[in-house]
């Protein structure tokens, strides 16, 4: 089963998240239930590994923080894939990114080394849609983006059904932050 671990992003940080989306001149906009900060990407699971995961991500002790968006990204260098709105950097989500890998390691479940950047993407690109000087450009034109705090309470395990039409994401369980 395709999962992943991510905050869910409050409503009135995607209701701006969403306005943002409505001034990108391109790419396929992520659907409004579908915005979230993925804190580890699973891949292809077995349901016995993500029921071990599941008991170690509810004995993980997190204090609830808060984080903030600011600035749009994109990724894919020469190739641009997607663009996304940036986190600003925030100790307490990097620890809780390293407690949730501790958490998958624990559970038998190897995920890729990747630096881990904080992001929700907002727009998908297609092969072709644009050099990276062109999505630059575009990305520039909307200024200095800022968004509202976000309070970190809960983060959930998702899975992960791929479609044609995009991605449709189901909540499999939720864990309160303390």
């Amino acid at each position: 089963m395709r999962s992943f671990v991510a905050l869910a992003v409050p409503d009135p940080l995607r209701d701006a998240l969403i306005s943002v989306q409505a001034l990108l001149p391109l790419g396929r906009p992520v659907a409004r239930e579908n915005l979230h900060l993925t804190l580890a990407f699973l891949d292809d699971q077995p349901e016995e590994r993500l029921r071990d995961l599941h008991g170690e991500l509810q004995a993980l002790q997190v204090a609830e923080f808060e984080t903030n968006l600011a600035g749009l990204g994109c990724f894919g260098g020469d190739k641009p894939r997607l663009i996304f709105a940036d986190v600003v950097d925030n100790p307490a989500l990097d620890a809780l990114h390293r407690k949730v890998l501790g958490a998958a390691r624990r559970a038998g479940i190897t995920i890729a080394r990747r630096r881990f950047h904080p992001h929700v993407t907002l727009a998908r690109l297609r092969p072709g849609a644009g050099g990276a000087d062109r999505i630059a450009a575009a990305i520039a034109g909307l200024g200095d983006v800022q968004f509202p705090m976000m309070t970190v309470r809960s983060m959930s395990l998702f899975h992960s059904d791929l479609r044609p039409a995009g991605p449709i994401y189901h909540e499999l369980a939720r864990y309160d932050l303390s």
